[in-house]
């Protein structure tokens, strides 16, 4: 999602500088949004080359598993970019103390049009583009629009 920093969306942890033997080194921490994620490399890549051409020569990029990302780690910023790009942003992840609990219908109620904010949305598909995101279309302007999945 190019509108995205990694900060915006929660995955960017943390930047550091640590010593070693060889000298300085900047070390970045990243979570990825759900396990096998298949924009974990290029964002590890992307945020590799931007350190490196701020200046710094070694650059190191860690992955963080615990705790697991959440989708209310997304900025305001980042849910206004996704909004203007036609995106309907996650609402609140849902809590669940306990066991998970399988059911067989949608779990979480239709997300507003992003275009037309019509609540009159009708789920398409659980899987969009990415499998972090879902298929709605708006019944009142008849669009189609992907909605980010709360994790």
């Amino acid at each position: 999602m190019p509108m995205l920093t990694l900060a915006d969306l929660g995955v960017l942890r943390g930047v550091e500088v640590e010593r070693d033997a060889d000298g300085e080194v900047v070390v970045a921490s990243i979570t990825p949004t759900y396990t096998g994620c298949p924009a974990m490399a290029t964002m590890r890549d992307d945020l590799v080359h931007r350190l490196r051409d701020a200046g710094f020569d070694r650059v190191e990029v860690r992955v963080v598993l615990d705790p697991p990302w959440s989708s209310d780690w997304i900025s305001e910023r980042g849910r206004a970019a996704l909004r203007a790009a036609g995106l309907s942003a996650p609402g609140p992840a849902p809590r669940r103390p306990g066991p998970v609990l399988l059911t067989l219908g949608p779990p979480r109620p239709a997300p507003p049009c992003p275009r037309c904010g019509s609540a009159a949305t009708r789920l398409t598909s659980e899987f969009g583009a990415t499998a972090c995101k879902a298929l709605y279309r708006c019944t009142a302007c008849l669009e189609p629009f992907e909605h980010v999945k709360e994790i």
